[in-house]
């Protein structure tokens, strides 16, 4: 069977490029359904972009890679794409974008966007051999039981990463790249929770509240969740891509408030209140039970000096913990690193050293913030890639 482009992957970024790339493409994924993890996402239903899309809030060994694609193929443009299949959506918080139903919604517009422009899709279908030639590339694939031969002049890895194993990931992209001599930097997961030794947030699992997480990055204003392994919920998720093993976080537990003003102003007119009641006004009385076991929340308002005002402001904004590692690719939303970017172009995505290889998506090393950037990296240099193997026919 000859064919122009084998897409590996029926996920966001390979259904994408075959919408784009035209005839005579075939996209194969081991899944019985293609976009698992689409389905999956936004609790089912698919925060597929965000509005405030910008080069700063994706990471990678190349600042500055990713910014092609996602200047010509935007936010706006897949919005455009999901109104005119008529899917609902809404804005939920910080840009982030929700399907309105279920998230298949945007799966089933992907798989028909990819047949009308004369893809077809394999499921169930395993790669098990793969070469390259004069001819192009030669796949050999195993489905139903039967073994094909498939060549092509075009072969596009979009696999994706190793976060959630359960759902079949693998490192498959990176071993292709790296035998076809791309080098892949360094993985790890990314938008992961991070872990603690036991017990240490065990009496405040399930409490949650707003605070700024920063781990040598920019800092995220969102919400905390304390779980019986360590700590959870967006801020420390988007803090995770730039926490390295051994290093410490920081964790501003009052966000927004001016501490050391309201314990002053208080300490003339509430002087026998306590201290821990008044901070169970501001945060979960069980978390402020928790600190009362590390900072000294005895006492009454009245009773406060200047000084202890300051090393409790500096205590509740700076609280610096030390996570014992993360809950890795088991739970990871996304994977860090990937194929280096060095190796292929920002226009097309295609490898600069073996002509009619490209690589999308998660695979490569860019890697989004928490809320919908990562579905826009696969959708632009999904169509980056589908569009490049189109004008070259």
């Amino acid at each position: 069977m000859q064919i122009e482009t084998l897409i590996l992957g029926a996920g966001a970024a390979g259904l994408m490029c075959a919408a784009e790339a035209g005839p005579r493409t075939l996209v194969i994924d081991h899944a019985r359904a293609p976009g698992e993890k689409i389905r999956i996402s936004g609790g089912g239903r698919c925060n597929f972009t965000n509005l405030g899309i910008a080069p700063e809030r994706f990471l990678g060994g190349n600042p500055h890679f990713h910014k092609s694609a996602l200047a010509r193929y935007t936010q706006w443009d897949f919005i455009e794409l999901v109104s005119r299949h008529g899917i609902a959506w809404h804005e939920k918080t910080l840009g982030q974008l929700f399907c309105d139903g279920k998230a298949t919604q945007i799966v089933e517009m992907l798989v028909g966007e990819a047949r009308a422009a004369g893809a077809e899709l394999w499921l169930q279908t395993s790669l098990t051999g793969l070469d390259h030639g004069p001819e192009g590339f030669r796949a050999t694939l195993e489905r139903e039981g039967r073994r094909k031969t498939v060549t092509a002049h075009n072969l596009v890895l979009a696999t994706g990463g190793k976060s959630i194993p359960k759902m079949g990931a693998t490192g498959l992209a990176y071993e292709i790249a790296r035998r076809f001599g791309l080098e892949v930097t360094e993985t790890r997961p990314g938008l992961v929770p991070l872990t603690f030794p036991e017990g240490r947030f065990a009496a405040i699992s399930g409490v949650a509240t707003p605070a700024g997480v920063t781990a040598d990055g920019p800092r995220f204003d969102e919400a905390l969740l304390f779980t019986h392994r360590g700590l959870s919920g967006p801020a420390v998720l988007q803090a995770s891509s730039y926490w390295r093993e051994g290093s410490a976080i920081s964790v501003d537990l009052m966000p927004g408030v001016d501490l050391g003003a309201d314990l002053r102003a208080k300490r003339t007119g509430d002087g026998k209140r306590g201290l821990s009641t008044e901070l169970a006004k501001l945060l979960p009385a069980r978390l402020v039970e928790h600190l009362s076991g590390e900072i000294d929340l005895g006492g009454r308002l009245g009773d406060l000096s200047d000084a202890r005002i300051d090393a409790l402001v500096a205590a509740m904004g700076d609280w610096e913990l030390r996570p014992s590692g993360s809950e890795g690719y088991r739970t990871a939303e996304v994977t860090l690193g990937g194929i280096d970017t060095d190796g292929l172009s920002s226009k097309t995505m295609a490898a600069k050293t073996v002509p009619g290889l490209y690589a999308i998506g998660e695979a490569v090393d860019v890697t989004g913030w928490l809320g919908g950037y990562n579905f826009q990296w696969a959708w632009s240099s999904g169509w980056a890639a589908g569009q490049a193997i189109a004008a070259a026919r």
